[in-house]
């Protein structure tokens, strides 16, 4: 009697996992320049974080995601300052 489910072939799951997080963080913090940065950009640096500490191949979507989601920040804080209020809108 087996309690565990049969092998289907994969053993490591974790490169695809992170190659994933990886294009996530892209995705993210492009779309946080745009719209919820506040939230956006926080997510897309935390992604690109674990993604590089799990040696995904996609190194450079992940070090993009990385500077998007800093870049998000930045413009938060940018349009903060010229709009003399907590949240910003075009």
């Amino acid at each position: 009697m087996h309690l565990t489910a049969p092998a289907t072939g994969r053993t490591d799951t974790r490169p695809r996992d992170a190659d994933g997080m990886a294009v996530a963080s892209f995705i993210l913090g492009l779309l946080g320049l745009l719209v919820l940065n506040i939230f956006l950009g926080p997510v897309a640096i935390a992604l690109a974080a674990v993604a590089l500490w799990r040696g995904t191949a996609r190194r450079g979507r992940a070090y993009l995601g990385l500077a998007l989601g800093v870049a998000d920040l930045a413009v938060l804080v940018v349009a903060m300052q010229l709009s003399h209020t907590v949240s910003w809108s075009l």
